[in-house]
């Protein structure tokens, strides 16, 4: 059977900016995103506890590395147990890997509040794109991304392009699949036009459903690991009768696209995931109060180890129709992980105080930018955002939402807190370095 796509046409980028090396090109590519400042903000930036508020959480950096490092195992079991789908679709583990290091350089300051906030505020100030985190991602790689004399972003590979667009298509408010997720904004339409040059309609590439389902694995498996570690999940509670009734409605209510029978296989992968994992071979682990024993993070690191291995096994390629297929059963167990990290954690009122904060800095910060940059780039903003600025070419709204974008938390509240006189700090402190 015919590639796909050829080495040639995967291989293209837009300039050919660089020179070459003993690297191959996705070699190439995955060095360009982890050596790069959008990379390097991500310890700044929350996962779901904010950064910085105590070690035991991941950032969004941490998340982000052992995304990719499950995205490269998961791409290479896939091309040894699929040697001939894999040829046939082009999957290449250095394209997931650097796939899966982009994949969250697009989140603002404060995570998933950041990014319905910073969509409100860029669409009511006079861009209709407004904002979304793998927009964003992909605004970095191809144009506000700083690497080249001769070109914006990190011109790479077209193969990693596609791979990075988990929701392959633009904004469309007529549909109702397109207006909550996208992954391009309409100002970068000719990059995603040239990523998607050979994969016309909606389908995700090989590459990039592979970088999805390696973000739902990590984030369902290493939160829950956290908010273990801090005593955070009531476990005894979860597995409570009726209880799990509960979690598998909720869950079956948040499952876009759920068949009919959705519910039943909610309930049966949690009686799985409670009587062959969680209280069959990790009870011990589950009942005691966790004190940080040798025995316990034993237990724990095996804990995760299993479920990682599991979920990775369950993905499969295919030459016809999705190119990757996930085995129903682990797919659902994932979506119960998931739920049970929104009860326990996401809905914790000690959270939701701090995201009311979130929102209030982000609200009046983009006020203050957006008001300054009327008369021009404001002189208050360092030097650092000023290519952003000239890369915009007048358009306001987008560029406030860039620069907010660009910081990370611990900058995004010392410049509110200057601009906003509740801390004066020092000149000499310039905030974004």
């Amino acid at each position: 059977m015919i590639p796909l796509w050829s080495d040639e046409q995967r291989k293209a980028r837009i300039f050919e900016a660089g020179k070459t090396d003993q690297r191959n090109h996705f070699e190439r590519d995955r060095d360009r995103i982890l050596y790069s400042s959008a990379f390097h903000r991500l310890a700044g930036v929350t996962q779901i506890v904010r950064a910085g508020e105590e070690e035991v959480f991941h950032t969004r950096q941490q998340h982000t590395i052992k995304v990719a490092q499950v995205g490269r195992r998961l791409a290479q079991r896939c091309i040894h147990d699929y040697a001939d789908e894999a040829a046939h679709l082009g999957v290449d583990a250095e394209v997931v890997e650097a796939a899966c290091l982009a994949h969250d350089l697009g989140h603002p300051p404060f995570g998933h509040v950041g990014e319905q906030v910073l969509d409100e505020l860029t669409r009511t100030s006079g861009d209709p794109n407004g904002f979304e985190g793998n927009a964003q991602t992909f605004r970095i790689v191809t144009r506000l991304g700083v690497r080249f004399e001769e070109c914006p972003g990190l011109d790479l590979t077209r193969a990693t392009l596609a791979a990075c667009l988990k929701y392959p298509w633009l904004r469309n408010e007529t549909e109702e699949d397109k207006k909550s997720k996208w992954s391009a904004y309409k100002d970068d339409e000719v990059a995603f036009k040239f990523a998607r040059d050979l994969h016309p309609g909606d389908q995700k590439t090989a590459e990039a459903a592979l970088m999805d389902w390696a973000d739902d694995i990590a984030y369902s498996v290493h939160d829950l690991e956290d908010f273990h570690r801090c005593g955070a999940i009531p476990w005894g509670q979860v597995f409570e009768d009726g209880n799990g009734k509960q979690i598998v409605s909720r869950a079956y209510k948040k499952w876009h696209g759920a068949p009919r029978n959705g519910e039943t296989l909610l309930a049966d992968a949690f009686t799985r995931l409670k009587e062959d994992i969680f209280l069959g071979t990790y009870e011990p682990l589950i009942r005691e109060t966790y004190r940080g024993t040798r025995e316990q993070r034993l237990q724990l690191r095996n804990l995760t180890s299993q479920l990682i291995g599991h979920f990775i096994k369950a993905a499969s390629l295919n030459k016809e129709g999705p190119p990757v297929t996930i085995a129903q059963d682990e797919e659902v167990e994932v979506l119960i992980l998931k739920q049970i990290t929104r009860d326990y954690i996401i809905s914790n009122p000690s959270l939701a105080a701090q995201q009311v904060g979130q929102r209030r800095v982000l609200t009046e910060l983009h006020k203050v930018l957006l008001e300054a940059s009327e008369k021009g780039f404001p002189n208050f903003l360092p030097v650092k955002l000023q290519h952003i600025w000239e890369m915009c070419a007048g358009a306001i709204p987008r560029f406030v939402a860039d620069s907010i974008a660009s910081l990370t938390e611990k900058e995004a509240l010392a410049l509110h807190a200057r601009l906003y006189g509740i801390q004066s700090g020092s000149v000499l402190d310039p905030i974004i370095r």
